[in-house]
């Protein structure tokens, strides 16, 4: 044990500090959640993408619709910019996941979606 002299605003005081080793404590082990692999992958940063049924683009989280980049029977291939999302003030780019053709488009510029809404359909 140590004892040590503090001054904090112009007041003394006389602490006692006891080292008690330089490990951390033994922590519990980490288990990774069980995830199905039908979930969604999410992209890095502003850049998110979320397909959960073949071909059924859906929102990641709720926002508003900013641009439609594509429309009814557009090509598109994994990567392609389907819609603008805003979501907590951020421009989110929502893309394609499979290849294919558009066979509709179920939301317009302005709209308010919630997570898990249908945006594009690709067949």
């Amino acid at each position: 044990m140590k004892k040590f002299r503090i001054k904090v605003n112009n007041e003394v005081y006389e602490v006692e500090v006891e080292e008690i080793g330089h490990s951390a404590p033994p922590q519990a082990p980490v288990q990774a959640p069980l995830f199905s692999a039908a979930l969604p992958q999410f992209t890095t940063s502003n850049k998110v993408s979320l397909t959960l049924d073949a071909g059924t683009v859906t929102s990641p989280m709720p926002g508003v619709i900013n641009d439609i980049k594509v429309k009814a029977g557009d090509q598109v291939k994994p990567g392609d910019i389907l819609v603008i999302l805003e979501a907590m003030k951020m421009e989110n780019q929502i893309k394609a996941d499979v290849s294919g053709t558009v066979k509709e488009v179920k939301v317009a510029k302005g709209q308010a979606v919630n997570g898990g809404d249908p945006l594009v359909l690709i067949s």
